[in-house]
């Protein structure tokens, strides 16, 4: 086949074409590896022209742009995906099975891009599907990570971190583009010249453009992803090379790439903190600068960005981009200082992630001015035009030595939104309290959501042909058809069909724990699932404090007729985050000691599974019988794994946190299982002197579980191991863990005696499943359009 005949339409042919002039190999020598790119290039090929046509349709319409400005997307594989949404799954299949090839080995080839860590993340990338699919013009913006987080293992138990290393292989979804490339200052001084400021940095990096297109479902609209590699200015140093210094010959390439190396470096030391606000400068400062050049390309007026052009700021990472676009629109293009706030304010929006005071940013003015000297007199200016205009106001961009992130997003922004009804009504209460009563109208909610593509369609085939040939495949575009499940959840044949999709979803995740992990489970067991990142809020020591106190009980009453159950954990902790750590470590021991044990083991087992990503939630998802979603209720701003869950048929057992009020609003309380303080309570708990001591002592199960840990049981010959973790659990226990126990146990209890009726349990399962619709990010998005963004679908225009 000659290069200028590379076919259109025949996908086995486009394969092979790209095997001989993309990889240059033959069929006889190809490797899985060969095949899998091969492929990945004819998917992109379908990509392409839907991309290019819809970028023309865009600068035809003139239209408003969206431009979601992130720290992470945790895009995960993306095959898989793309042929799901250019609805190629048949075809491609077929191509990939007629030269002898396994087609799910070929999927599970390709690497999970290391792009994120947890929800964060895994939000902004449903979102970048959703805006594709719902046809808003859009682009995301974030970090093109070499190594990512880190690879997660365990050694005697402990989190082990090794570098990712995803990017080791091509990356086919990536187009380079050396053309888009934006030199970048820091530090420096400023001066004075004519009357204005001058910035005048005394380093310089680049920032060079990675795109990715992402497609929506069938493949309507196209949108990109445009991820910053940091570039030296002046990458190689001649002369030291020739002088025999061939290390530092290359420092300058070198410390331009530490830049987008390691998503969230380790910030417990000033040169960590360093990185990660000039992280955060970097791809905010690359972004805004894009923009700008894209707008001015058609339009001389700056005046006009707020109508063309919408600022998401997913959490408080990207909040520097404020100041940025104050500083270019004044310091560079000569705006009026009042007037540059007032765009800015215009185009600016900021989305909060967080309750935990501690976890909105904070800088110290010291490292601020450093290496950002002119952005903190924007900032100060800002902050003190901000309190001349509310002389009552409390709370500050600055002060007590810091710049605080969280309140300067909030005087810059247009419209604020919480993640969840809960999340909302909290943030209007509590941190942002005092800016609500000074801005009624600036805060508003957008739930989350989660992409239907993915998060059930692609990672549970199954289910999804159990749906389709139930309802037809409306659902997919249009989630809130599964409604129309309802009915059928009184059909007998149609709940045995729907209990049959999970057990063979149990029974291949069993097969593949059995290969990967040599553990061995079993498939009629509850499957108790706790997947996410590892925090106290959070809670998994709650749950691996509940494992041990059924463990114990198991133990005491052996004859009794438990309820089988395998208790399964995935998540990372950050590398300075020693608590979490901790946690992890103990999970791991219980788990040695408990799966050790004959005279309980066939009744619970306890495994965690390293290295938690994308990739291994779809595996677990479709497989779990009960979602874990047990944070303290006020801290969780929403979750998205509590709705791909529901959306799977695993009831949730909760608290009144976040987006768990309005699954358990939607599902119905009577298929949902409650337990623990409400976020008021909480609040009036921790006001209890010694709230976390009388706790304890006043459960049994509770005092014998934390006993157990103090003495040693899971750690021998290290009984104070866990130290920490007892002496937290009973004095300060901030999070209530001692406080939310015995409500625990009584849910895990009921949740026993549900599942034992395994009719019952399916049909609980079921209407989760038919009830979950609502939690499509498709909806959440279309809710940005009307209320935050102001921006419209252009499908059909393409």
């Amino acid at each position: 086949m000659a290069r200028d005949d590379m076919p259109q339409s025949d996908f086995r042919d486009a394969i092979l074409w790209h095997l001989a002039y993309t990889l240059g190999k033959d069929p006889d020598h190809a490797q899985v590896f060969d095949w899998r790119l091969a492929l990945s290039h004819a998917v992109r090929d379908r990509i392409v022209d839907r991309w290019m046509a819809a970028t023309r349709a865009t600068y035809r319409a003139d239209a408003k742009r969206v431009y979601y400005l992130s720290m992470e997307f945790l895009i995960g594989r993306l095959l898989q995906d793309n042929i799901v949404n250019l609805q190629l799954a048949d075809e491609a299949q077929a191509a990939v099975e007629s030269f002898g090839l396994d087609y799910a080995g070929l999927l599970l080839d390709e690497p999970d891009a290391a792009l994120g860590n947890g929800g964060l993340g895994r939000l902004a990338a449903c979102f970048m599907e959703s805006l594709a699919t719902l046809g808003c013009p859009a682009y995301g913006y974030g970090i093109r990570y070499e190594h990512g987080l880190f690879r997660q293992s365990f050694a005697e138990g402990r989190q082990v971190e090794a570098p990712e290393d995803w990017l080791e292989q091509p990356f086919v979804w990536q187009f380079e583009r050396p053309e888009a490339r934006f030199t970048l200052g820091f530090g420096g001084r400023v001066a004075t010249r004519d009357g204005r400021a001058v910035w005048e940095p005394e380093s310089f990096v680049q920032a060079e453009a990675f795109d990715t297109p992402v497609i929506g479902w069938r493949g309507a609209w196209a949108n990109t992803l445009r991820l910053w590699a940091g570039r030296a200015v002046d990458p190689f140093d001649l002369d030291r090379f020739n002088a025999g210094d061939f290390a530092a010959a290359a420092e300058a390439e070198a410390l331009a790439r530490t830049i987008s190396r390691v998503l969230y470096p380790e910030d417990s030391t000033e040169k960590g903190k360093r990185l990660r606000l000039t992280q955060e400068y970097f791809f905010s400062a690359a972004s805004i600068r894009d923009i700008l050049r894209r707008f001015e390309a058609d339009h001389a007026d700056l005046r006009l960005l707020p109508q063309k052009v919408a600022i998401q700021l997913n959490d408080t990472h990207p909040a520097i981009a404020g100041p940025e676009l104050v500083r270019i629109l004044h310091d560079e293009r000569g705006l009026p200082f009042d007037e540059a706030v007032g765009i800015t304010r215009g185009c600016v929006n900021y989305t909060n992630h967080t309750l935990l005071p501690e976890a909105l940013e904070s800088w110290g003015e010291g490292l601020f001015a450093d290496l950002l000297p002119r952005h903190l007199q924007i900032i100060d200016r800002i902050d003190e035009a901000d309190a001349k205009a509310h002389p009552d106001r409390r709370n500050t961009a600055r002060g007590d030595g810091k710049v605080r992130m969280g309140e300067l997003s909030f005087i810059l922004s247009n419209r604020v939104n919480g993640v969840s009804a809960l999340h909302t009504g909290l943030m209007k209460t509590t941190v942002f309290a005092d800016q609500h009563r000074i801005w009624p109208d600036r805060i508003v909610n957008q739930t989350n959501g989660v992409t239907p593509r993915r998060w059930l369609l692609g990672c549970n085939p199954r289910l999804s042909r159990l749906i389709t040939q139930t309802i037809g495949d409306g659902w997919v575009g249009d989630l809130e058809q599964l409604h129309a499940l309802e009915p059928h959840v009184a059909d007998a044949g149609w709940l045995d069909a729907f209990a049959a999709v999970k057990a063979a979803n149990k029974a291949d995740l069993c097969d593949w724990i059995a290969r990967e992990h040599g553990v061995a489970l079993n498939p009629q067991a509850l499957f108790d699932v706790q997947i996410k990142r590892i925090h106290e809020y959070k809670r998994q020591h709650l749950n691996i404090l509940e494992a041990i106190a059924l463990w114990q009980e198991m133990r005491e009453n052996p004859s009794a007729d438990w309820t089988a159950r395998v208790k399964i954990f995935g998540g990372k902790a950050a590398p300075g985050y020693f608590f979490a750590k901790d946690i992890i470590r103990l999970i791991n021991d219980v788990a040695a000691v408990i799966n050790a044990d004959a005279a309980t083991n066939e009744k619970l087992q306890i495994l965690y599974l390293p290295n938690y990503n994308v990739t291994l939630a779809e595996r677990l998802i479709p497989a779990a019988d009960l979602s874990e979603q047990i944070s303290t209720a006020g801290k969780e701003a929403s979750g998205t794994g509590n709705m791909k869950f529901a959306l799977n048929g695993a009831p949730t057992i909760g608290t009144l946190d976040g987006a768990n009020v309005e699954i358990r609003e939607l599902v119905g309380a009577e298929n949902f299982f409650l337990f623990g303080l409400t976020a008021e309570e909480a609040e009036a708990r921790r006001a209890v002197p010694d709230h976390a001591a009388r706790a304890v002592a006043a459960d049994p199960r509770l005092t014998r579980a934390v006993e157990a840990i103090r003495s040693g049981t899971f750690s021998p010959g290290e009984p104070d191991r866990y130290a920490n973790i007892v002496e937290n659990l009973t004095r300060a226990d901030y999070f209530l863990v001692a406080s939310d126990f015995a409500d625990y146990w009584r849910a895990q209890r009921e949740v026993d005696f549900a599942y034992a009726n395994r009719t019952e349990w399916t049909r609980m399962a079921a209407l989760n499943v038919a009830r979950s619709g609502w939690f499509s990010s498709d909806r959440t998005i279309r809710g940005y359009m009307q209320d935050i963004w102001n921006a419209q679908s252009l499908l059909g225009q393409e």
